[in-house]
Order: structure tokens, then C-alpha cells, then sequence
């Protein structure tokens, strides 16, 4: 018989340690979830500026080309022509510092974990947007020097980053919505990790529920057989520090470390309170008291 006890002892540490590893696991998880969340929302957010920043400089770039390719548009004053010039060279320049952006954005991508690959083809679509305006601006700039070249219509380019921005939009949301959704499961598996259960109840109420089974000259058994479920509350090994008992008298019935816990009087009253809940709850997730 005492063999068989301590092989019961020896299997309920061993689920226990189980149960504590898998909630370490759940918690690490939801610790990386939740900085490659903000991380990744962080990237989203500036590569939706750039979007917005690219999109003017196409505007600029149009206006541009709208001037150099009206008839007379110039007229015969060098400093029209130096005004456009000096607009030229302060889009290169902004342009320039984008694609830095991007380089920077995309460095960071490759620092956190996950594919992300949404954002990843956003940034390559983003560099292509910003060499396709390069060689526009390039070519402008060689129109300006002649006065006499029409420049393409640019209403094609404009067409096409308007689509990139709202595919952007719809992928950042679901990748949003798929990463809050991992989040959720990690929180859920976590909380059902540190969920216990305790009873509370005379002997003849415990023995009724079949949580307690006793007779002459046998030891009492606790939970061994088909018991109430519906008997026992739930609640959070987190939070749970202190359980009532409605009574003058109380009594564990379960295994629970007489060191991990204090049965205190509270108006006349014995209120169990948990010292070591790590400890209390070690080898079992159930609670049984009897009361008086």
C-alpha cells in the first residue's frame, strides 16, 4: 500500500511539472507575441506615412510635368526655369531620404520574428514606387535642359500607388487581426493553465457529491471515484489568496502542503489563506475543505 501511495505522489508531481512547464511555455509565448505585435504595428504605422509621402511626391512630380510640357508654360525667364530646377533637386533629395526610411524599415523587419512577409513585399513594391520617380525626375530634369520634350502622362503611376496604398490598408488589417488572434489563444491557454477548482462542505455534503468516501476501518478517500464536478467553484491560482469557509471549524482534506497555507479565525470564522500558492497548488489543481 505504501508503494502504491508513493507512485501516486510521484505521478502527480510529474503532471504537475508538466502543467508548470506548458504555463511557462504559454507565458514566454504571449511575451514574444506581444512585442513582435507592437513591433510589427510600429512598422505598419511608418510604412503608412511613407505610402502617404511617396503618393505627394508623385503629385509633385505631375505638377512639374505639367508646366514643362504646356507650351509657354516656362516663357523665356531663367528664374522660372531655376525655381523648377531647384523643385527638381528638392524631390531627389526627398526622395533619397525615403528610400533610407525603407532601408531602415526593412532592417528592423528582419530583427523580429515571423515572416512578415506582407510587409516585407510592401517595402520591395515602396522601392520600385521610388526608383520608377527617380527616373521620372531624372528625365524631367534633361527636359528642362532642352524646354522642347513632352514629358508621359503620369496618371497611370498615380493610378497604380493608389491601389498599392489600399492593398496596404486590407493586408495591414488582416495581419492586425491575425496577430491579435494569436495573442487571444496565448492568454486563453495561459489562463486555463492556472485554473483551479476547491470545494467547500460539510462531510455529508461531500460524501453525497461522492467527493468523500469513507467507512468503518477505511481510511478516507477524496475524489477517487465518479465525483460532483458541478460541486466544486473555479477560480485563478493568480489572484486566489484567500478562501471563506463559513465556519467555525475547517479542515483540508486534499494534499496540499501544510506549509503553503494558514487556516486563520476572521469574525469567528475560518478563512483559508494561501502563503505559497506555487507551493499549494504543486501537486493537485483541486481543493477539498470540510467544514462543520
Amino acid at each position: 500500500m505504501k508503494k502504491i501511495a508513493t507512485i501516486a505522489v510521484i505521478a502527480t508531481a510529474i503532471l504537475s511539472a508538466c502543467n508548470g512547464g506548458k504555463l511557462r511555455e504559454a507565458e514566454a509565448q504571449n511575451e514574444q507575441l506581444k512585442g513582435d505585435l507592437r513591433e510589427t504595428l510600429a512598422t505598419q504605422d511608418s510604412l503608412l506615412v511613407l505610402v502617404n509621402d511617396i503618393s505627394d511626391g508623385m503629385s509633385q512630380i505631375k505638377d512639374l510635368e505639367k508646366i514643362i510640357s504646356t507650351p509657354g508654360a516656362l516663357g523665356e525667364s531663367a528664374s522660372r526655369k531655376e525655381q523648377i530646377k531647384n523643385d527638381m533637386i528638392a524631390i531627389q533629395q526627398a526622395l533619397q531620404e525615403r528610400r533610407q526610411r525603407l532601408d531602415e524599415l526593412e532592417k528592423r523587419l528582419s530583427n523580429t520574428s515571423g515572416e512578415a512577409t506582407t510587409l516585407k513585399r510592401t517595402i520591395s513594391n515602396l522601392k520600385a514606387q521610388i526608383a520608377e520617380q527617380q527616373t521620372e525626375i531624372g528625365t524631367l530634369t534633361n527636359q528642362l535642359a532642352s524646354a522642347n520634350i513632352k514629358i508621359e502622362e503620369l496618371s497611370a503611376a498615380v493610378t497604380n500607388l493608389n491601389t498599392v496604398k489600399d492593398s496596404l490598408s486590407t493586408d495591414l488589417t488582416e495581419e492586425r487581426a491575425q496577430k491579435e488572434a494569436a495573442e487571444e489563444a496565448a492568454i486563453a491557454a495561459a489562463n486555463e493553465l492556472n485554473t483551479v477548482y476547491y470545494a467547500v462542505g460539510t462531510g455529508k455534503e461531500l460524501k453525497a457529491k461522492k467527493i468523500l468516501e469513507s467507512g468503518f476501518l477505511r481510511k478516507t478517500k477524496v475524489m477517487k471515484g465518479d465525483f460532483d464536478m458541478s460541486y466544486f467553484t473555479s477560480a485563478d491560482r493568480r489572484t486566489l489568496t484567500e478562501i471563506p469557509t463559513h465556519s467555525n471549524k475547517a479542515k483540508i482534506k486534499t494534499s496540499q502542503p501544510k506549509d503553503s497555507y494558514q487556516i486563520v479565525d476572521q469574525n469567528g470564522q475560518k478563512v483559508i489563506k494561501i502563503t505559497n500558492p506555487e507551493k499549494f497548488w504543486q501537486l493537485s489543481n483541486y481543493l477539498v475543505i470540510e467544514v462543520d
